[in-house]
């Protein structure tokens, strides 16, 4: 399965949040104000992370190609926008728009997780360069990585744009996880499915509610 800026980045660190090396999400009822405040004020910086460097998504998505088409070129200048185009050609391109924009809510649920880097291009190289450990598949397989069809690579870069700029997450349910249904993996056993699109299945995270669970 082939499953922001340098300020910004100093502010997460100031914050006490390394990129990663952003702890598990754990709930608990003993938490201090103080711990609250500090959640607070790293989603204010999350947030200035991701919010529109361009426009505005709209609140309303049509799941077409000929929709998708019709929206303005994106601009190529962001590396965050970089990898999330690049994970959503390499892992959807033959995709439906609905099903590339399913694995790109995948991606940003796994941003917002507590148990996952804390940005895009972090999310999509976890791991990558340790043997059985890439989340993505085209980040390892060994396979050059080359845009050899520009005009599906505009396509997921309006996508990606969309998303980043806050475009609904109504697909998947707050999936985590996804696999194409040519294969069974073990951990597909316990996770709730919460959609299937095109020729993935998708799943969310089960909660932690303690560090020892």
């Amino acid at each position: 399965m082939r499953l922001i800026t340098t300020a910004a980045l100093s502010l997460a660190m100031c914050a006490g949040m390394a990129l990663a090396e952003a702890p598990s999400r754990v709930s608990t009822k003993s938490e201090s104000a103080a711990s609250q405040t500090q959640k607070f004020t790293f989603g204010s910086i999350f947030k200035d992370m991701f919010r529109p460097k361009q426009n505005e998504a709209p609140s309303k998505i049509t799941y077409s190609r000929a929709w998708i088409d019709a929206r303005p070129e994106v601009q190529k200048t962001d590396d965050q926008w970089q990898c999330l185009a690049e994970a959503l050609y390499f892992e959807a391109r033959g995709e439906s728009v609905k099903g590339q924009f399913a694995v790109a809510e995948v991606i940003m649920n796994r941003v917002e997780h507590g148990q996952y880097p804390n940005s895009l291009c972090g999310v999509i190289h976890q791991g990558t360069g340790r043997k059985y450990q890439c989340q993505f598949t085209y980040t390892c397989d060994g396979v050059a990585e080359k845009i050899r069809e520009p005009d599906a690579f505009d396509r997921v870069g309006k996508i990606a744009r969309l998303v980043i700029d806050g475009a609904p997450r109504v697909l998947t349910d707050g999936a985590t996880h996804y696999h194409t249904k040519a294969v069974n993996p073990k951990w597909a056993r316990t996770f709730p499915r919460t959609a299937t699109i095109g020729v993935h299945h998708f799943y969310r995270q089960p909660t932690r509610l303690t560090q020892n669970d």
